[in-house]
């Protein structure tokens, strides 16, 4: 058996830069949804040129430029989100519905006439919801065995974390010696949160003296059956904008806008993985992680008329990176039970638990850190036939490697934006939309947006040898494709809109890293219903 840890406060532990942010992390806070107001989102977001809607102030501000006259309005949604999962023959799906306020804004628009160049300065506000992280992800299934036909287990990565197989200088002895002495293993910087959970709870004892001891573990390992793993987590929370704007409109052929976005974040993470083998011997891992924190980015956007007698729009559009400061909070409960040694040589089975709250005063490991997203660039096209068929298109594009990660003192991350670097890679996102008025008062719309994939192939979730991290899920997303319908009422001072959204991606699930990892085959979807009550005076 190893020996048990002596788990005493981890206060110590945020002074001394403990990794805690992995590639999977900043993707989810740097994506976003398409969502704002009916009319937006039934046309695909594809509205950048056009203008005239208050969502724009989002994507090219230049587009409040386009109004002539006060907006107000407030936006409600319903959405279902699911994931279905198949793994090893089993297939588990899971969904979670949600009402929320989408949208809210108002624009003022102010004359300043016709006999100069500048005809309008218009002034706007609009909060959105950026993004949903509400989800829920669930797997099991007998763990396949290598092509030589070993066992793989989440319990290797735990002893790799310790550095007994791959990192010289930081190995096993590290645990070792602070189980030995009392010390708080948890706060030596050569240790990471999985390797102590996992000898902890007896689950890993490499061979000293042996360098192929990495395929040698006794307790768990490669001389017990295949397990059988189970994995659950859920996902809560999301991103607040609120957006302020100031655009012009000169000679009703060139707009230009300013939008200053500040961003409220907060995202919640709980999971659990188990392990059971046919001996009786199992353990489970419960982790939970929450971020909070706050941003802010700047947008700069133009819309042009290049030919005075034609309705071709041209706009443009760049967005600086958000600035997040941020803090993370996290703790992890483990229990294990296996079959050991007693002193006098006889069999048992010993339950252990670890549990890093009890021994943290009752409070959860907090850690500060800073994140800059990637810049943005936009370009869009508007056409409008007549008073009947507007049609808009966009690109946009945002290189996700140079995703950046820092220190509250300012000092890169730099094994996680190496991490960045390495395997992420640029977004390109195409949205088209139209809209068609069967009769003035009456519209029709329809759009469609695709987002290509921002993990690179090979992309895997890799913690430091130091991580507080013990969530050792990750997901590599694949291209997403999102399909809109709308319709909208204009009356002469109020109007509607009611928007449908469908959303699909498939992604490569795996509980663990492990080359010999079977994955598991994802696919999310989302429904989302959105309605729009406004008024234009």
């Amino acid at each position: 058996m190893n020996k048990k840890l002596t788990l005493v406060a981890l206060s110590l532990l945020t002074s001394i830069g403990m990794g805690a942010q992995t590639i999977y992390d900043v993707t989810k806070m740097t994506e976003k949804d398409l969502n704002g107001t009916a009319r937006f989102v039934g046309m695909g977001g594809a509205m950048g040129a056009l203008g005239g809607d208050m969502s724009t102030i989002a994507t090219n501000p230049a587009g409040i430029g386009i109004y002539r006259s006060n907006d107000a309005a407030v936006s409600f949604g319903f959405s279902s989100t699911g994931t279905e999962s198949t793994y090893g023959g089993n297939t588990l799906n899971s969904n979670k519905n949600r009402w929320q306020l989408n949208n809210a804004g108002f624009v003022l628009s102010n004359k300043i006439g016709n006999q100069t160049a500048l005809r309008y300065v218009n002034f706007a506000f609009n909060y959105n919801r950026a993004k949903s992280f509400n989800k829920t992800t669930s797997m099991e299934g007998l763990i396949n065995l290598t092509p030589d036909g070993d066992v793989v287990s989440q319990t290797f990565q735990m002893a790799s974390q310790a550095g007994g197989m791959f990192n010289e200088g930081y190995n096993i002895k590290y645990i070792d010696d602070n189980a030995t002495t009392g010390n708080n293993v948890f706060n030596n910087p050569n240790t990471g949160w999985l390797a102590a959970i996992g000898w902890g709870g007896s689950l890993y004892n490499p061979i000293y003296g042996d360098e192929n001891h990495k395929d040698r573990l006794t307790g768990f390992g490669a001389f017990l059956p295949q397990p059988y793993s189970k994995f659950r987590s859920r996902e809560t929370g999301g991103i607040d904008q609120y957006d302020f704007n100031i655009s012009f409109n000169f000679n009703d052929r060139v707009y230009l806008g300013v939008t200053v976005g500040a961003y409220d974040l907060n995202y919640t993470k709980s999971s659990i993985y188990s392990e059971d083998y046919d001996t009786g011997e199992y353990y489970d891992v419960n982790s939970w992680t929450k971020i909070d924190g706050a941003g802010f980015d700047f947008k700069l956007g133009a819309i042009i008329r290049p030919i005075e007698s034609s309705p071709l729009r041209i706009g443009f559009a760049i967005h600086t990176p958000t600035f997040y400061k941020l803090t993370l909070a996290t703790n992890v409960f483990l229990e294990s039970g296996i079959y050991g040694k007693n002193a006098e040589g006889e069999t048992e089975f010993y339950k252990t638990t670890v549990d890093s709250y009890d021994h943290l005063g009752n409070n959860d490991m907090a850690y500060d850190y800073e994140l800059r997203t990637p810049w943005k660039y936009n370009l869009s096209l508007g056409y409008t036939v007549g008073r009947n068929l507007a049609l808009g298109a966009e690109y946009e594009y945002q290189d996700y490697s140079s995703i950046r990660l820092y220190y509250p003192e300012g000092d890169e991350m730099s094994y996680e934006n190496s991490q960045v670097k390495g395997m992420l890679k640029g977004v390109n996102t195409l949205r088209l939309g139209a809209e068609y008025k069967v009769i003035p008062e009456f519209a029709l719309r329809a759009g469609y947006n695709y987002s290509s994939a921002a993990y690179k192939d090979g992309a895997y979730k890799s913690l430091p040898y130091n991580s507080v991290m013990t969530d050792t899920d990750y997901a590599n997303a694949k291209s997403k494709s999102n399909y809109t319908l709308g319709i909208g009422y204009r009356g002469s001072l109020v109007y509607a809109d009611l928007a449908y959204q469908y959303s699909t991606y498939k992604s490569d699930f795996y509980a663990f890293d492990d080359e010999y990892l079977n994955k598991t085959e994802v696919t999310n979807t989302r429904s989302q219903v959105i309605f729009t009550l406004g008024m234009r005076f």
